[in-house]
């Protein structure tokens, strides 16, 4: 028997993409989970429409976010995509194939495999993007792995192992807390080609400057800790 599918989209005024996010991923969810950070806008009336459960977020961030959908699926497998468009739903089933067949417990979209359109044009972006390689560099010298992308959070996970991880990282840091933790509890990790979009609107929350040094701790963390 097919293993069930949550889908989690955490969003904060994300009306004018969220919906499509939602159609789109539909067709491959047993369940849709909007997990809402306190959105001004129609984000919430548009993910009821679309079917959606509804849930709260603490107010604490992304990270957090991610913990409760993990803790509140009611899925075999739990699939995180972005609401700002920037995922396309359609890569879901690609996503979650190694899971299904019994050859994964955490998938990763990959965008140096699927390409991006966000982590090329200008020098933020640049500095993003060997920001990331260097990450994922660093963990697959550090796991014997090799990987190509550690920061996507288009990815899906197992839901009863994604339960015995103790995440604690409470922004886009989470990604990689997620990895490696996944790595040190000998958890199968694998990745797929994913790309990545120009968000449909807005733009990014990551302010590269703001946000460095909380990498760097959450890398340096999980570079040390201990295998479970």
């Amino acid at each position: 028997m097919p293993l069930t599918v949550s889908v989690v989209v955490p969003a904060r005024n994300e009306a004018p993409s969220v919906g499509a996010v939602l159609d789109g991923a539909k067709p491959h969810a047993d369940e849709l989970i909007l997990i809402d950070g306190r959105s001004t806008d129609d984000t919430v009336a548009i993910a009821q429409r679309a079917g959606a459960r509804i849930l709260t977020d603490d107010g604490r961030g992304k990270g957090s976010a991610v913990r409760q959908g993990i803790r509140e699926a009611t899925g075999d497998i739990v699939v995180f995509i972005d609401a700002d468009g920037s995922h396309d739903p359609a890569d879901i089933p690609r996503l979650v194939a190694p899971i299904q067949e019994g050859n994964a417990d955490l998938v990763v979209g990959s965008r140096p495999k699927g390409g991006s359109d966000e982590l090329h044009g200008d020098l933020e972006k640049f500095a993003r993007m060997i920001g990331s390689d260097i990450i994922t560099l660093c963990i697959n010298y550090r796991f014997g792995v090799r990987l190509s992308d550690s920061q996507n959070g288009f990815r899906a996970l197992r839901t009863e192992a994604g339960r015995r991880l103790t995440l604690r990282e409470d922004s886009t840091t989470i990604e990689q807390e997620m990895l490696m933790q996944a790595l040190h509890h000998g958890l199968r990790c694998d990745e797929v080609p994913a790309h990545e979009y120009a968000r449909e609107h807005g733009t990014s929350s990551i302010v590269l400057p703001r946000v460095a040094h909380r990498y760097v701790a959450c890398l340096v963390r999980g570079l040390l800790s201990k295998r479970r």
